[in-house]
């Protein structure tokens, strides 16, 4: 993944996030990822996010992963 589109990820991510009202810990939890490791890729500052961390946080936002990566 490059920056470009992990930019777009995070920005998602976030997006998203926002909209379900849920906070950062408790998407993590649900996500079954470490707070750190969610807000570091929600902040983009991860360059290369695991596929499972993707798939879990897409799961825990109860969404596509195509949301996400679009």
């Amino acid at each position: 993944m490059d920056i470009v589109s992990n930019k777009k990820l995070s920005k998602n991510i976030k997006k998203i996030r926002q909209k379900t009202g849920l906070s950062q810990a408790k998407i993590a939890k649900k996500a079954k990822i470490p707070l750190s490791t969610y807000l570091k890729i929600e902040s983009g500052y991860t360059p290369n996010p695991s596929i499972q961390n993707i798939v879990n946080i897409a799961e825990a936002l109860n969404t596509k992963i195509e949301s996400l990566i679009k």
